[in-house]
């Protein structure tokens, strides 16, 4: 019979990096901070744009109609009285990080669909929780320095 074949690694240095690496995801408030303000960043650009990477649709020109004699109008995209824009928050924990608002109008402006009497008016979505892919690798990187 023959001999068995033995192979050693020497894996000292891999065992050392994984742990450093544990030690690290244990405490990832720090990270999910980064990232919630990353977060923030984007929704605030979405309102300032109108929308990114599309532009949102314009406004009816019946809204724009009762903006102007209310003298919001010219005016901004889901900003009459910049009262949604102000209540973005955000929080974060050693597991997670989160960026919305507590206003009750919010869903139908992120999502569309019918609102007002009778849910007659159509509401077209208007993303403004939304990452573009440059925010999506922004986070990743932030991830990889983190850990690394």
């Amino acid at each position: 019979m023959p001999e068995p074949i033995e192979i050693k690694i020497n894996d000292a240095e891999l065992q050392k990096s994984l742990k450093k690496l544990a030690i690290k995801a244990e405490n990832l408030r720090p990270l999910m901070k980064n990232i919630s303000g990353i977060m923030m960043d984007s929704v605030e650009e979405n309102f300032e744009k109108e929308g990114r990477p599309d532009k949102w649709t314009s406004l009816a020109k019946s809204t724009i109609k009762q903006r102007s004699k209310k003298g919001y109008w010219p005016g901004r995209i889901l900003q009459m009285r910049g009262e949604l824009a102000s209540s973005i928050t955000s929080k974060y924990d050693n597991n997670c990080a989160v960026v919305g608002t507590n206003k009750v109008y919010a869903a139908i402006h992120q999502l569309g669909g019918n609102a007002g009497r009778n849910k007659k008016a159509k509401i077209p979505a208007r993303p403004y929780l939304s990452l573009t892919t440059r925010d999506e690798k922004q986070i990743i990187n932030e991830i990889e320095n983190y850990l690394i």
